[in-house]
């Protein structure tokens, strides 16, 4: 059994840290483990043009702990009026990273996204020309389609076509929740990837509704059943390049978890590379490690891994039950908070 794990140091192809005081609170958790993030854009309001991305980036590296090495990757938040001027522009001058498409009201801070996928035609064109990458909330969010249906929807309506129209273009299913988006990712790889939570790695929908509501297992994608968990659990552990980790950690104020109409996220960076960790050791995979964690992801993007490591030792410990945060948030709940965990990063 090993009980010792050296790694490339990770990446977040996935990461919202929100602004102000909860920036400040959140950020420290990721600059801790990972080299590089994709940011999310979907602020209020939303990061939409260069100057907005610049503005934002400086924000993140102020709330960075001293001497963190750690790099914010910018991304730029897709709607019906994107000008591809602007997107290029971002591009080429080191500042945007890749495009970010939420189908309008899919999930948190999304009313501003895409309402119309013909209007986005000319962007998704001049992506592919530069070579820019464009990420997908992959919901399908036609009041028709069942909330457990949506991912496959989405990839049939939308990213299947999108894949045969520009097949120059690099896309990323972000936070993958079902067989079926596993078995078309790899269909379609290299030029799709995908990124893999550790919530939808660990639990399926009896854990979240069987034995009443759990409001902090709640996410957009919902989580699904056990035979989607267990194919998203064969798909991270495989080796397979097209896998990668995205976290989705997701921080929000106790209050608007439990409103009337909860917002949709875990909080998982305190936790996250220590449960992926136990995943894979419960797979007897963890020589498939850090390829998921550090390697595949770079692979996709066209980046070079980080040369620094990180190193996890089997040390259980029990997780914080919230954040602290300064000013009227006050606080936000962390995924298996007040729960133990059997892996922990030691240098």
């Amino acid at each position: 059994m090993t009980d010792r794990i050296t790694l490339r140091k990770p990446d977040d192809w996935h990461l919202h840290v929100r602004d102000g005081a909860m920036l400040k609170a959140s950020l420290p958790f990721t600059a801790r483990n990972f080299g590089r993030a994709i940011i999310m854009p979907n602020l209020l309001p939303p990061v939409m043009t260069v100057k907005d991305a610049i503005g934002y980036r400086e924000r993140i590296e102020r709330a960075l702990p001293d001497g963190s090495t750690f790099e914010p990757l910018m991304t730029c938040y897709l709607h019906d009026l994107t000008d591809p001027d602007e997107v290029e522009a971002g591009f080429r001058n080191g500042v945007f990273t890749a495009v970010k498409l939420y189908p309008a009201n899919a999930t948190t801070n999304s009313a501003a996204g895409v309402t119309d996928y013909a209007k986005i035609r000319p962007v998704l064109a001049r992506m592919e020309k530069i070579g820019i990458p464009l990420l997908m909330h992959g919901e399908e969010v036609d009041p028709e389609v069942d909330v457990f249906d949506r991912e496959a929807v989405w990839i049939e309506r939308r990213l299947r076509p999108w894949a045969k129209d520009f097949p120059g273009l690099k896309f990323v299913l972000e936070h993958i929740s079902s067989k079926i988006g596993v078995d078309y990712v790899r269909s379609a790889a290299p030029q799709v990837g995908a990124t893999i939570t550790p919530y939808h790695l660990t639990h399926n929908r009896t854990d979240w509704l069987g034995w009443g509501n759990r409001p902090y297992l709640y996410c957009m994608p919902v989580i699904k059943t056990e035979a989607d968990r267990l194919a998203l659990v064969e798909a991270a552990t495989s080796g397979d390049a097209c896998f990668f980790l995205g976290t989705d950690s997701a921080p929000h104020p106790v209050a608007r978890k439990l409103a009337v109409v909860g917002s949709a996220g875990l909080f998982n960076s305190p936790v996250a590379i220590e449960q992926y960790t136990r995943v894979f050791a419960d797979a007897d995979a963890l020589d498939k490690l850090e390829a998921f964690t550090s390697l595949n992801g770079p692979r996709h993007y066209g980046l070079q891994p980080n040369t620094a490591t990180i190193t996890l030792e089997r040390s259980p410990w029990t997780v914080p039950e919230q954040i602290d945060i300064d000013g009227p948030d006050e606080r936000a709940l962390i995924y298996r908070g007040g729960e133990q965990i059997e892996w922990r990063v030691v240098s």
